[in-house]
């Protein structure tokens, strides 16, 4: 377990999680950078898109502090599959042995070595709250933790806080839906991805700040979401993921919460992505 202490951070902070390979969009999230004094990313910098390497380098040069997606720790690891957490045999399953056969022939020696050295767990001071930041789960990276998971992540924040000290706000990824939530006296802010929008028919993806006195918000991030496509189609990269880009829904639901799924009522969804402290 690699931890990275950042020590007291002062001013406004940007967080953003999931590039997924996914250029136009890591571009539309960079410009916007300078508008905050802090910027942090919860990992999975290559996943379905298609310019892997172009997104790594753009990380990598910024020189952002970036938590190790599960998908970071595979291909650093030589791996063959990006060890996701989807069930064996499910759509996003079978879907990921290409997307992930495609970056690992795109990324370099030089970006797997970037990888190995990426912490699992970012920690830093702000507005006073002692804050954390990582990419699925504790103890597994590729833990989904939904918003209907109370126990999940009360769980986490006392795993945190035996590893790392005392813990106010946890900032997460992995699952691809933006959403806070209070859990007694710590606060967890899940930052979305930018790569792919959250499945609620809204093709601008998520990201998340907190503001100069540590209140956070989430915001959408408008970018060319058909020049991504395109480019995943030009990769043969067409498994589903390419039409969730231009649709804001995703190819397949497998691994989500009923209460997330298309099916369930715009009411219901909001109140759960984005309910306010």
């Amino acid at each position: 377990m690699q931890i990275r202490r950042l020590g007291t951070l002062t001013g406004s902070v940007l967080l953003f999680g999931g590039p997924y390979s996914n250029l136009p969009a890591l571009e539309a999230m960079h410009a916007v950078a300078h508008q905050y004094d802090h910027a942090l990313c919860t990992g999975d910098v290559v996943a379905y898109g298609a310019q892997p390497r172009e997104c790594v380098a753009i990380i990598r040069d910024w020189g952002l502090n970036t938590v190790a997606g599960n998908c970071e720790r595979q291909l650093a690891e030589g791996r063959s599959n990006c060890g996701c957490g989807f069930d064996p045999g499910s759509q996003c399953d079978v879907a990921s042995n290409a997307w992930f056969s495609y970056a690992s022939d795109q990324i370099e020696p030089r970006d797997r070595a970037w990888m190995a050295q990426l912490p699992d767990i970012i920690t830093f001071t702000h507005a006073g709250r002692h804050v954390a930041v990582l990419h699925g789960g504790v103890r597994a990276n590729n833990q989904f933790i939904w918003p209907t998971q109370a126990n999940d992540r009360r769980a986490a924040i006392a795993e945190l806080r035996a590893m790392v000290g005392p813990v106010d706000m946890v900032i997460a990824g992995h699952c691809g839906v933006g959403f806070i939530k209070r859990e007694d006296d710590a606060v967890w802010l899940n930052a979305g991805v930018i790569g792919m929008p959250q499945n609620d028919g809204d093709v601008r993806t998520v990201y998340a700040t907190l503001t100069d006195e540590g209140v956070p918000n989430l915001h959408r991030l408008s970018y060319d979401h058909i020049k991504a496509a395109r480019s995943m189609v030009h990769a043969g990269l067409t498994q589903g993921y390419q039409t969730g880009l231009t649709t804001g829904w995703w190819p397949s639901e497998d691994i989500l919460p009923l209460v997330l799924r298309r099916a369930s009522s715009p009411r219901e969804r909001v109140m759960i992505e984005y309910q306010s402290l």
